[in-house]
């Protein structure tokens, strides 16, 4: 399973350990992804997505599932995301 948000395409970057001696060794940060289920309003049934807690929060601030979905991009989203959003363009 990849290490990345299926909403926004968030995935692991590289960096550095920096030690008090600044020595530097190469490290990953990875996404805080979390296992949720987001409801849409204008379907009425849930979808389960492993998003980034910062994701969760976007969706939250744009208004939900249904109003973040209809500002995504489509190269960002997973496949199972775009079946979604397909699904709310034809109920819309």
């Amino acid at each position: 399973m990849a290490r990345r948000c299926e909403l926004t395409g968030t995935g692991p970057i590289t960096g550095h350990n920096v030690s008090h001696a600044n020595n530097k060794t190469k490290r990953r940060f990875l996404p805080n992804l979390c296992n949720v289920t987001l409801h849409s309003d204008k379907l009425g049934q849930g979808f389960k997505f492993r998003i980034a807690a910062s994701t969760l929060r976007s969706v939250d601030h744009m208004g939900g599932l249904d109003a973040f979905l209809a500002k995504a991009d489509d190269g960002q989203l997973s496949p199972g995301a775009l079946k979604v959003k397909r699904k709310l363009a034809k109920a819309s």
